[in-house]
């Protein structure tokens, strides 16, 4: 990286959001920008999670860009080395490799009240730039929970997005804690080839079949040969989700038909009444995301496999201590404990207007306009931010959504001209938020009795957006100038808000 380096954008993170965002500025004409990423490649959560039978829950022809199809996705439900394999596409077919920035991980970003630029310290050097695009993603950050004596364990211990390629599993014993997405694709995965499997659970999760197969290669040739039946194809996925919303957002009791299916799809696989119970949640389906899995209550059923209905809470040398008193001898510990997203990591490096950082203003809960401007940094974007979160459609809808009002964005900054800032105003974040819990009152995720990764420490939901998809793409469309305080830096050096209409008189 150039001493001294100046960009018009920097862009944090090169997974899905990050790797959009680089796109829609080139598309936009803006080629003064980096991409900042951590690692040596591009890939975010895709590159990081490369544990066994890693594969996403939403079908491949809807999680995948509109800009960029891929009329070769080899399964419904693509693996990870599949959609890590689409990103790379993604950044040579879009020109992206030239301002990518490998081994940079952000250390600090500090506003500059007087100059209305960031400050950014990186693993590799320094830069400034006008606008920053946080694109770290909610599942970068894995979480490992504190526990008596897992410092002294002996075996080996891993996060599921830090899986140990290196650690041979045949025939060892291996304890799996945790029972969420990640969990139900390794438990399967690993079953046949350990010597036993306990499986420590604090909260069983609703498990629907996973209607995947290989696509043929007549359907991708017709992909490829009309493309118009790759987007319709497209366009049903998306029509089908956005249909299933209101059964998630404002009546929840009309979900429960779909749990009688959850508890057929149990039935077939495991026959021990006993089992049957442990595995049998007793909250509302969709409350926790529901999970898709054909192959995880068969894999429990087998006899190396034994489920303990209980969470963690001591290690004794190699033993693994249930709540319940159940204690497990084994040889390596695997967390599928999720991650930080309701406390991002990153909040703490990001240092705005006062000295205060994100993390302190968000001390009382994570909120943002329209899901990106935080009030009180300037000029800083969040992609897939505070409640732009999904339960049953594809993420990649809602960064696109995003990545609309960055383009917008950019072209105000540019109509304003000279050196412009814009300051998101508490009363506009505070209306957005408020609207927003509002709505969440009646969805499944806050009343379906469970406790979630949904829910921040006071338990309120920052995490998804209580409507559909194209609610939010609406809502994104453009910025609107009077929920902003406009910075100009005049000839003099000091700082100004610019004379733009107030919300009062807007």
């Amino acid at each position: 990286m150039a001493e001294h380096e100046h960009v018009r954008v920097a862009v944090i993170g090169s997974g899905f959001g990050g790797l959009g965002a680089a796109v829609r500025l080139r598309r936009e004409g803006i080629t003064d920008f980096v991409v900042l990423e951590r690692a040596g490649s591009v890939g975010g959560t895709w590159r990081d999670n490369s544990y066994p039978g890693c594969a996403c829950d939403v079908p491949s022809h809807l999680y995948s860009f509109s800009f960029a199809p891929n009329p070769d996705w080899p399964r419904t439900f693509s693996g990870q080395e599949h959609i890590r394999a689409y990103l790379e596409r993604v950044a040579d077919d879009f020109g992206l490799r030239p301002h990518l920035r490998f081994d940079s991980e952000v250390k600090l970003m500090t506003w500059d009240e007087d100059e209305l630029r960031w400050h950014i310290e990186t693993a590799s050097g320094s830069l400034t730039a006008d606008v920053v695009v946080s694109a770290t993603g909610p599942l970068s950050d894995p979480k490992i929970p504190d526990i008596p004596g897992l410092d002294s364990f002996p075996g080996r211990v891993f996060h599921s997005a830090r899986w140990d390629h290196d650690f041979d599993l045949r025939g060892k014993r291996v304890a799996m804690v945790g029972t969420g997405a990640s969990a139900i694709q390794i438990v399967p995965s690993i079953q046949p080839e350990v010597g036993r499997l306990t499986v420590f659970q604090r909260t069983p999760p609703w498990v629907m079949p996973r209607m995947d197969r290989a696509i043929g290669t007549a359907e991708r040739k017709l992909h490829q040969a009309l493309p118009f039946t790759a987007r319709l194809r497209r366009g049903l996925l998306w029509g089908i989700r956005e249909l299933q919303v209101q059964a998630f957002t404002k009546h929840p009791d009309e979900l429960g038909l779909v749990e009688q299916l959850a508890k057929r799809n149990m039935a077939r696989a495991i026959k021990d009444p006993a089992l049957r119970a442990k595995l049998t949640p007793d909250y509302r389906i969709g409350c926790k995301r529901i999970l898709l899995s054909s192959a995880y209550y068969p894999a429990l059923a087998r006899p190396n496999v034994d489920v303990v209905a209980a969470g963690v809470t001591e290690i004794r040398g190699s033993t693994v201590v249930a709540a319940d008193g159940t204690e497990a001898e084994v040889d390596a510990i695997v967390f599928g404990t999720g991650f930080h997203v309701t406390d991002m990591p990153i909040a703490e490096r990001v240092v705005g207007v006062g000295g205060v950082t994100l993390a302190e203003a968000w001390k009382g809960g994570m909120e943002a306009l329209r899901g990106g401007s935080a009030a009180g940094f300037p000029n800083w974007l969040s992609v897939i931010g505070p409640n732009t979160g999904l339960g049953n459609s594809s993420m990649i809808l809602m960064i696109e959504s995003q990545l609309n009002y960055l383009a917008d964005y950019m072209r105000q900054l540019d109509t304003l001209g000279g050196r412009t800032a814009l300051d998101a105003r508490p009363a506009a974040v505070g209306r957005w938020n408020r609207r927003v819990q509002e709505r969440m009152k009646r969805t499944v995720w806050n009343t379906g009795g469970c406790t979630s990764w949904y829910l921040d420490a006071s338990g309120r939901n920052t995490t998804v957006w209580p409507g559909t998809t194209s609610e939010f793409r609406q809502a994104t469309r453009r910025v609107d100038l009077t929920e902003y305080e406009v910075l100009r830096k005049p000839a003099s050096g000091t700082t100004k808000p610019a004379a733009v209409p107030s919300e009062a008189t807007a």
